[in-house]
């Protein structure tokens, strides 16, 4: 008998994710592969003390990727609603000093945490949270504040620092096709950080733009694993 992880909606999707909850959150900037469904729905839940593990936390409506006239919904929604305590990020403020985000705001008030991360560190820290491995030494951050506090070891002439694997108690990942246990297929640059992130947390939901049944997509095709995946839920096309 099949398993199926598909929920009604984003609502039901997010419903008991629980203040002080660790929650990644996939997409690289801008909208393109953004879960912004599932954002929207866990703001109006309003889980508080929450910490985010993102590419960026958000650009704002208006920030980077956004065309004129056109607005779209990135982690600055939780952001705004107070919702959000610390953040693990590569970007989180603006590439515009003139235009801050709200992270950036709350940061210089020094009302949130943030732990800086490399991009290319990040993301390896998330694949190793996934793959169960200890950590890794990376000569990335290696002689600047990013070093402070880490173990230092010199490989091959080089200085390395080590880094610990990230995991989370939900990912928020967006994709684009998805069967009822959960295989999931990408579209175009949407893979980036949705895919590694299925695989480093405790609970992964996933916002779709299409549902069909098992045996529906090509086998070749999936990026993530329906094992890795809890729970499904297709976007609202209204």
């Amino acid at each position: 008998m099949a398993i199926d992880k598909v929920y009604a909606n984003c609502a039901e999707a997010v419903k008991d994710i629980p203040d002080g909850a660790t929650i990644m959150v996939g997409a690289f900037a801008g909208p393109g592969g953004m879960p912004s469904q599932l954002l929207v729905a866990l703001r109006d839940q309003g889980a508080k003390d929450l910490t985010i593990i993102a590419n960026n936390v958000g650009m704002g409506s208006t920030g980077y990727g956004a065309r004129p006239g056109q607005s779209y919904v990135d982690i600055s929604v939780l952001v705004e609603n107070g919702q959000v305590k610390k953040a693990i990020s590569s970007f989180p403020v603006s590439p515009s000093p003139s235009s801050p985000t709200a992270f950036e705001k709350l940061y210089v008030a020094g009302k949130v945490e943030l732990e800086v991360v490399p991009q290319g560190t990040l993301a390896e820290r998330i694949r190793a949270g996934g793959a169960g491995i200890g950590g890794f030494f990376t000569p990335t951050g290696a002689g600047t504040l990013i070093a402070k506090g880490k173990e230092h070891r010199v490989i091959d002439g080089k200085e390395h620092i080590f880094e610990k694997p990230l995991h989370a108690d939900y990912a928020l990942i967006r994709a684009h096709r998805a069967d009822t246990f959960g295989n999931l297929t990408y579209r175009m640059t949407s893979r980036h950080f949705n895919a590694v992130m299925a695989l480093a947390a405790s609970v992964t939901i996933a916002e779709v733009d299409e549902m069909v049944e098992p045996g529906g997509l090509d086998p070749d095709a999936i990026a993530t694993p329906g094992v890795f995946v809890k729970r499904v839920v297709k976007r609202d096309d209204r």
